[in-house]
């Protein structure tokens, strides 16, 4: 018998929920454009967050349309010029620059915090982050937070590592060093427990979960059906598989506070002024 993936199981579900569902008390359908940080190449994440956008789509009534940004290159861009999306889930450090250049306003966010651990490959004598002066480590493009937080841990420009921003997704980052053409990768730290044959040698600080940020011109009636879904979401125990594809327990609200400060992060990158 052939296996259901989580994404299979998630979807015959959903297209049960959608038959009992409510119709929202908030604005007529509307057509939802919901961006979401390249963390996956464009076809994966259609994949990743499909079950997801069902999900909205089921309880909301709204129509939502997912973008995936090629790279961090565009996506970077897309922020900057603020290009118009209704909904971005982004990190930290762009859910800040949203807030303070655009007045997005912080719908939801991730219960768990977002950290980011660097692990070595079994193969190293000794590791540890001096072991690492010179040799290569892997990381998703900047100005992801992985990126921006492996320039923080190696300060000195005399004994940099060097980096090599290649990764397709931060398990891609992994698999490099498992076929031998990476020392060592930084991924979020939630994936840490998943690779016990790597070696952890720093976990960084911890930042607010990813965020969802409406536009400051998105309808509040929209806004108030997509937090309400989302916030609702891990009640349904039929639900689990819906955030299990994007690895969270739930999301929670979120208030621009938390992220104070995040957006300073990018000051080094090409854009920020």
């Amino acid at each position: 018998m052939k296996k259901l993936s989580l994404r299979h199981v998630a979807t015959g579900i959903l297209a049960a929920v959608a038959a009992w569902l409510p119709a929202p008390h908030g604005a007529a359908a509307a057509e939802v454009t919901l961006m979401v940080e390249p963390s996956y190449p464009p076809d994966q994440a259609a994949e990743v967050y499909k079950p997801l956008v069902d999900y909205l789509a089921a309880t909301t009534k709204h129509q939502i349309k997912l973008v995936t940004p090629r790279n961090y290159h565009f996506f970077w861009r897309e922020l900057r010029q603020n290009t118009p999306v209704d909904l971005v889930f982004a990190e930290a450090h762009f859910t800040d620059f949203r807030i303070k250049r655009f007045k997005a306003e912080p719908l939801v966010r991730t219960a768990e915090k977002t950290s980011y651990t660097l692990l070595a490959s079994d193969q190293l004598e000794n590791p540890q982050l001096s072991t690492l002066f010179g040799r290569s480590i892997v990381t998703m493009p900047s100005p992801s937070l992985g990126f921006a937080l492996l320039l923080e841990l190696f300060p000195n420009p005399m004994s940099q590592p060097n980096i090599l921003s290649t990764a397709a997704s931060w398990r891609d980052g992994v698999e490099i060093v498992f076929g031998g053409e990476g020392d060592a990768a930084i991924v979020p730290t939630w994936l840490k427990e998943q690779y016990p044959n790597l070696i952890p040698i720093q976990t960084s600080r911890e930042f607010p979960g990813a965020a969802i940020t409406a536009s400051a011109g998105l309808d509040g009636s929209i806004r108030s059906d997509v937090s309400a879904a989302l916030l609702t979401l891990h009640e349904n125990p039929d639900m689990y598989s819906v955030l299990a594809e994007i690895g969270v327990t739930r999301f929670e609200t979120a208030t621009a506070a938390e992220y104070d400060g995040a957006e300073k992060m990018l000051k080094e990158f090409y854009g920020y002024d």
